[in-house]
């Protein structure tokens, strides 16, 4: 099984698993995810992300709205069903 089936596996557990189960899993991994969560303590990302900001800001790079990238998301869903 390739990674993002079994991202979309436990996506699917997750979302209807017992609360007792999610909160085991969320212990299991709280650590790690606090850690991931704190990209803004990073200083090279927060660096990446401003001088994309800046560039987008200037029209020197491309932007994406949010009605792009679902319609964008659901192309890809779509092709990957139909395999």
């Amino acid at each position: 099984m390739n990674t993002a089936d079994v991202r979309e596996r436990l996506y699917d557990y997750i979302r209807v698993a017992d609360d007792k189960k999610v909160k085991a899993i969320y212990m299991m991994l709280e650590d790690e995810i606090t850690e991931e969560l704190k990209w803004w303590e990073d200083n090279s990302i927060v660096k990446e992300l401003d001088k994309r900001y800046n560039n987008w800001a200037k029209d020197n790079q491309k932007g994406y709205s949010v009605s792009d990238i679902e319609a964008t998301v659901s192309q890809m869903r779509k092709r990957h069903l139909a395999k």
